[in-house]
């Protein structure tokens, strides 16, 4: 498909993973088939404008970035998503995916980086986690859990340890969902459990709230 439904594109310091702080384009697509209890990006479930993927690219190339993060909702759930970010490492970016972990991730252009979320038991969405996933995962990839509670914290670890997340990916990467438990609390279960994580804050929350656009 040649056109995608888009809900904003704009330039901002990307907020978490490996490339936290750094300014970098990011195209939100519309739409989502989740519905996750502590979704900050709900304004992105519907409406949006569709766009030619030439149209994108040249809105993108209007930043002249170095970074582009395709990102929604649930940017696969269009399936011109694949040729849009196979479009954007043709171009020269340095382009990362942000995916629910409910969507088959295979086929995507190996070129881009795969930030792949997977859902806990206190998202209401951890029957979606498609865990074939894990097997088209790269070293470059990341796996990201937003943890809610002590019981998602408890799930994340056995997921950490029975899927031998860390020697499959780059980062294995832990955050506190935001308003729900206490950051600090969390980063002392890593830090005492010692596991091979990367413990995060969402930076653009700390700097613009939910603003939508930052």
């Amino acid at each position: 498909m040649s056109q995608l439904r888009i809900t904003e594109i704009f330039h901002s310091l990307q907020g978490e993973a490996r490339t936290i702080g750094r300014p970098t384009v990011f195209v939100r697509l519309t739409g989502c088939p989740l519905r996750c209890q502590y979704c900050d990006t709900e304004y992105a479930f519907s409406g949006g404008s569709l766009q030619s993927r030439e149209t994108i690219l040249q809105q993108v190339a209007a930043y002249q970035p170095r970074l582009v993060t395709v990102t929604g909702g649930e940017p696969l759930a269009q399936p011109g998503c694949w040729d849009l970010v196979a479009a954007l490492c043709d171009a020269g970016y340095e382009v990362s995916i942000e995916t629910s972990g409910a969507m088959d991730i295979q086929g995507l252009d190996p070129r881009a980086i795969v930030v792949l979320d997977l859902k806990t038991p206190d998202s209401g969405e951890q029957h979606r986690n498609l865990l074939g996933n894990i097997e088209h995962l790269r070293w470059q990839d990341q796996i990201k859990f937003v943890i809610c509670s002590r019981r998602d914290y408890q799930w994340a670890r056995l997921q950490l340890d029975d899927l031998k997340l860390a020697e499959r990916v780059s980062d294995v990467l832990f955050s506190p969902s935001y308003g729900q438990i206490d950051a600090r609390e969390l980063a002392d279960w890593v830090v005492d459990d010692r596991l091979p994580v990367r413990f995060q804050l969402q930076l653009h929350k700390l700097l613009w709230s939910d603003e939508p656009g930052r």
